[in-house]
This record gives structure tokens, C-alpha cells and sequence, in this order.
């Protein structure tokens, strides 16, 4: 691969400030201070504000996440996020079905896909409360596996109000993968805090489990995979923003880690550009 490929940040959420819960608004002013509110309502304010934002951070492409929370962070509708993403194709939209909320997931996957333009699907377990396993879920995964959707699932911890780390365990990817092995899947956060040995071991096993290393600070990403370099081919880069996250300083940190040029490329966003079907 080049080492020029293209650099994409894989987990960029778009909710607003308005669509956040009260608390999470609260809870965020509180961590960073007034102005982090005025960032986000900043780089939210229109998708050409964002693409500046982006292009400042050195990002070519962003994976922008519709959120279905209403238990914990809040409500970003995949129609609102869609709408946001058409203004570039550097904006690159995952749908959110929450299965509480969704009877009908098949068809909700096809309609976030074929008529709104989604290009992937993110889960929530630890935030809407199941387990990736859920047998209510396969048929959802055999349909985004016929139709070759990528979905991330949110593994590891969380610090937010009401989530259940529980559900966020990466062991329960590997009854889906064993049972759709077509499925792409993408552990974001990679296990944080609890499970990084087993995220990585997954990646390692299963040809479409991907490890995305969102939240975790890039210099100690050697502490925490040993062998970070063997499963280069199935790391993917994200910011989480609008945490507190220096997207720009995270690249070049990554840039500075002992591994080859190619591998960091896969990292920062070839194995993402596969994934989304930017590089052929």
C-alpha cells in the first residue's frame, strides 16, 4: 500500500448540541469548559464549517455517526446526518438502529442504506442495553452481510451516565463473526480499559474484525498491543470528536510510533479506505 494513502478519521460524531441529552451537555461544559460547547456548536454549524475543521486536522474523509440514545447521550437521527453529509463526499454517513426502538431491522437497514445513502451501521450495546449476540439482531447481520455494509460496535468501557459497560465486552463479536464470517465488523475502542487482549486476538483470528483505536491515546497503543504491528492490516484510526481529542496531535503521534510507513498508512486510513470502498 502507499504510504500516501489518504487519512480518515473512522468515528466522528455529528450530534449537536441540541439533539445531546441536558446532562451530556452538562457533563461536557463541566470536563472541558464553556468554549467546548462553542466548538461543537462551531464545526456543527454547517458541513462546510466541518470540512475546514477537518481539513485543519490534516482528515480526508470522516465517518459521521447517527446516534439512537435516548437513555444516555441522545437522539442524532440517520436522516439529519445523512442530510448533513450531502453537502461532500468526504462525509461519509453510518446509520444507528436501535433495536428497542426499531422492530423491522431488516427493513430499517435497507432503507438507512438503499434510500437515504448510509454506507455502514454503528451499534450501540452498552448505551441502548444488549448484547452484540442477541439472536434479535442476526437477521440484521444477514442482511448487511448480503449487502456488504460494514458495522462498528461499540466495545469496551464508557464514562457516560446510564451505560452498562457489560454489554461492551468484544467477546460476543465472535458468535457473529462465526455466524456471518462475510461481515465486516469493527470493534471500536478495540476493548478499552478491560478487554484490549481480547479485541486483538479477535482481530488476529477472524478475516473482517477490525480493531478501531478510538479513545485510546496513540503513544501507548504499544503498551496495550505488544504486537501492534502484526495486525496492522486490521487497525483503523478514529478521534471520537468532539471528545476532547487532539485529531491533528493523534496523527502525528501515530506518525512518531516505531512501526513501518506502510503499516502507519493502513492505520491513519488505507485498511479504513477497503472497508468504504474508497481505494480499489
Amino acid at each position: 500500500m502507499a504510504v500516501d494513502a489518504p487519512v480518515i478519521d473512522f468515528h466522528f460524531h455529528v450530534t449537536t448540541a441540541e439533539e445531546y441529552s441536558e446532562w451530556f451537555r452538562g457533563w461536557f461544559r463541566d470536563y472541558g469548559g464553556e468554549e467546548t460547547v462553542a466548538h461543537l456548536r462551531r464545526v456543527l454549524s454547517c458541513p462546510q464549517a466541518m470540512l475546514d475543521y477537518l481539513d485543519q486536522q490534516g482528515v480526508e474523509y470522516a465517518v459521521a455517526l447517527a446516534e439512537t440514545n435516548p437513555l444516555t447521550t441522545g437522539i442524532s437521527p440517520n436522516e439529519r446526518v445523512v442530510e448533513f453529509c450531502r453537502a461532500s463526499d468526504r462525509l461519509i454517513p453510518f446509520a444507528n438502529i436501535n433495536p428497542y426502538i426499531t422492530t423491522d431491522l431488516v427493513s430499517e437497514l435497507r432503507h438507512c442504506v438503499n434510500d437515504l445513502g448510509c454506507r455502514g451501521l454503528k451499534l450501540y450495546p452498552t448505551y441502548q442495553y444488549f448484547y452484540v449476540n442477541d439472536a434479535r439482531l442476526y437477521p440484521l447481520y444477514d442482511e448487511a452481510q448480503r449487502m456488504g455494509v460494514p458495522i462498528m460496535v461499540h466495545t469496551g468501557s464508557s464514562v457516560f451516565r446510564g451505560a452498562r459497560l457489560k454489554y461492551g465486552d468484544p467477546l460476543y463479536v465472535d458468535d457473529v463473526v462465526v455466524d456471518f464470517p462475510e461481515l465486516a465488523i469493527i470493534m471500536a475502542h478495540s476493548g478499552r480499559g478491560f478487554w484490549y487482549d481480547a479485541a486483538f486476538f479477535l482481530a488476529q483470528l477472524h478475516r473482517n474484525v477490525y480493531m478501531d483505536i478510538t479513545g485510546l491515546p496513540p503513544l501507548k497503543l504499544p503498551a496495550y498491543f505488544p504486537n501492534l504491528e502484526r495486525n496492522a492490516d486490521k487497525i483503523i484510526f478514529g478521534s471520537d470528536w468532539p471528545a476532547l481529542t487532539d485529531i491533528k496531535g493523534n496523527i502525528a503521534a501515530i506518525r512518531s510510533l516505531s512501526l513501518s510507513e506502510e503499516s502507519k498508512a493502513k492505520i491513519l486510513g488505507g485498511n479504513a479506505a477497503k472497508l468504504l470502498r474508497l481505494l480499489r
